[in-house]
């Protein structure tokens, strides 16, 4: 074991995926952290090199970055509310507040970076934006190290990273992970492509969307469905979009109930923002108010009487309940007595006993071949 092997060991033994779901088959970091950080070494000469860390999960690029690879000062972008607060957490926990800092993905983050490590995200539309940003706004010789887990990586992200750069070389794979290396960032002549919009003829609005955004510009079937019991969800004073994605829930609520106070809430920042689009593009931008938070952490209790919630089932590459379940404690905290959580899931997850502990007295609305809508009444 080398010098460095034996300091990343230390160090990611002492991370933490706080305030994140924790459990016993879910770690704050993997091997692509380790094997990127690995690589990085031979690219950092001196504590003063100009580093940016896009897409760390809970710290462990970042931290390791700075206290496993020497590097003075660090600049970091991450999509997920809470994998911004597990950094804060982590970086404290080692003494490294204060040698960071966070940015949005764009020019505040990038410009003049020599160096840029990301974790390789799923969708192949966030990583042409990510792309996009580096090659527009780092360092003329740049390199851009992207790694992921080898079962998670396709051709796709080596195309969407020749588009970008002149030389894109997969590196060899490791502890099953690889790092794509690129070179050679290519300025875009034209303004920057992201959000996206498209106008949907099935629901009459316009979706805006970022590349990290779930289902993109689509509306996704979960949606659909729930959507299809609009004329039977109750008028409210307050109702919340949590989980909103691109705000397409929010957008339609509000244009059918327009006496309704409506929040969107995401963790995920290029959510938030592709639901600011979306709410504006549909001249509603004055009417929904979107909050990046994590599970309505910071929403007052009993102060909403309606929630609109379409969950996930995956934490990261990982099928667990655990982020269903905290969306519903979050809605219990969150909603009035007798105010009422929608929720379409999976049919297959049976998510209702929970939904009957947790909220109180839950009805199955609607079913079909793959999703179950119900509506839960605070007790």
């Amino acid at each position: 074991m080398t010098e460095l092997d034996a300091h990343l060991e230390t160090l990611f033994g002492t991370l933490r995926r706080f305030p994140d779901v924790e459990a016993e088959n879910l770690q704050a970091h993997d091997a692509t952290d380790r094997l990127l950080l690995e690589t990085a070494a031979s690219y950092i000469r001196n504590p003063d090199a100009r580093v940016a860390v896009i897409g760390d999960r809970y710290g462990a690029l970042t931290v390791g970055t700075l206290a496993a690879l020497g590097v003075g000062h660090v600049r970091v972008n991450q999509d997920l509310y809470v994998s911004r607060l597990a950094l804060q957490s982590n970086a404290g926990a080692s003494g490294l507040s204060g040698r960071f800092e966070e940015f949005e993905l764009g020019a505040d983050l990038l410009d003049g970076a020599e160096l840029v490590i990301m974790q390789l995200p799923k969708a192949l539309a966030e990583l042409e934006e990510i792309a996009d940003a580096v090659a527009r706004f780092a360092a003329p010789g740049a390199v851009l190290l992207a790694g992921g887990r080898v079962k998670h990586m396709s051709l796709g992200m080596n195309a969407v990273l020749e588009r970008n750069f002149e030389s894109v070389q997969p590196q060899l794979a490791q502890r099953k992970s690889r790092v794509l290396l690129a070179t050679g960032p290519k300025r875009p002549a034209g303004p920057e492509t992201f959000p996206v919009a498209e106008q949907n003829t099935e629901l009459g609005i316009t979706v805006c969307a970022h590349g990290a955004a779930f289902s993109g510009t689509k509306l996704d079937i979960g949606t659909r469905f729930l959507l299809g019991f609009l004329d039977r969800i109750p008028p409210a004073h307050h109702a919340i979009d949590l989980g909103c994605g691109t705000g397409i829930l929010a957008t339609i609520y509000a244009r059918n109930r327009p006496d309704a106070r409506v929040t969107a809430t995401d963790q995920s920042a290029a959510a938030v923002a592709s639901a600011k689009a979306t709410a504006a593009a549909n001249g509603l931008g004055g009417r929904v108010t979107v909050v990046q938070d994590d599970a309505m952490s910071t929403f007052e209790p009993g102060s909403a009487d309606l929630i609109l919630l379409n969950p996930p089932f995956h934490l990261g590459a990982s099928i667990h309940a655990g982020a269903a379940t905290k969306m519903f404690e979050a809605a219990a905290r969150v909603l009035a007595s007798g105010g009422e959580l929608w929720t379409v899931y999976n049919s297959h997850l049976q998510y209702r006993p929970g939904l009957e502990r947790l909220i109180g007295p839950t009805t199955e609305i609607g079913r079909n071949p793959k999703f179950t809508v119900t509506r839960s009444i605070k007790r």
